[in-house]
């Protein structure tokens, strides 16, 4: 478990599937992330589960919830970690009803530095479609800094192909 300022971080829980659900088939999440498994409330349960399992060491994952009232804000996810390269991405989603208050940027924050000192990390990087402005001040925000644009490299939720913006933090960069 992770504690910032305002919010938790901890493994998602079967009681998060509606939220997650909610979040999952809104218009804009859909939008600019992949396409997703969950459908109903018992695909989101399973992928509530299948975040939570942090076994493989390929990630980890966290629901990112109020530190006072417990309730579901959001997630965020240090993934595609390589122990060989000492490298992962991250990412994350908003639940519509938190989106514009710093969410984002808090999680990606705290998930950055625990993802540092604890596995070991020298880079992690951030990629989001350059259309997606709202991705380019949550990177900028949490000390991502950008390095450049990949061209057509990932096809989004909404079937379209789109440049990326690449942002990278250094464990030995100043934030």
């Amino acid at each position: 478990m992770i504690e910032t300022r305002r919010f938790r971080l901890r493994p998602p829980v079967d009681a998060d599937a509606g939220e997650v659900l909610a979040m999952m088939c809104d218009g804009e999440t859909r939008r600019w992330n992949p396409a997703t498994s969950v459908e109903d409330l018992d695909t989101a349960a399973h992928w509530c589960r299948r975040m939570a399992d942090w076994t493989s060491g390929d990630h980890a994952t966290w629901a990112v919830v109020d530190r006072d009232s417990d309730a579901f804000l959001g997630c965020v996810s240090i993934h595609s970690v390589n122990r060989v390269q000492s490298d992962a991405e991250i990412g994350y989603r908003v639940a519509p009803h938190s989106r514009g208050r710093g969410v984002a940027t808090e999680a990606v924050a705290a998930a950055t530095v625990w993802a540092f000192d604890h596995l070991a990390l020298v880079r992690i990087e951030l990629a989001h479609a350059v259309p997606n402005p709202a991705s380019c001040v949550v990177a900028e925000r949490a000390g991502y800094r950008l390095e450049g644009v990949l061209r057509q490299s990932f096809v989004y939720g909404d079937g379209q192909r789109y440049d990326e913006h690449l942002h990278a933090r250094l464990a030995t960069d100043s934030v």
